[in-house]
């Protein structure tokens, strides 16, 4: 049990994280600097856990932690979105 204290901290760690990510995605507006590709790792990183979680029959609280991680960063990749399309935008209206 106490590792599932520990790993739930990690977790909120990460979590932790991610809110000034989303922050700074959202107010800057551009998608200059950030990597898609990184964040879809993560994302498969954390399905990883949550596949440990069931393949070892310890389905727990813990596994809420993985899907809020899940979500902060769907809502970054979200915004990685919305920013590319904001960058191409501004790339056309300034011509070729």
């Amino acid at each position: 049990m106490i590792y599932s204290v520990f790993e739930v901290l990690m977790l909120l760690c990460f979590a932790a994280s991610w809110p000034f990510n989303i922050a700074r995605s959202y107010t800057s507006r551009t998608a200059k600097g950030k990597s898609i590709v990184f964040e879809a790792i993560v994302v498969v990183g954390y399905l990883f856990g949550v596949a440990n979680k069931i393949v070892n029959d310890q389905i727990n609280y813990v596994l809420a932690f993985y899907i809020l991680d899940i979500a902060l960063v769907a809502v970054d990749m979200c915004l990685y979105v919305r920013n590319r399309r904001i960058d191409a935008a501004a790339d056309a209206a300034l011509g070729p």
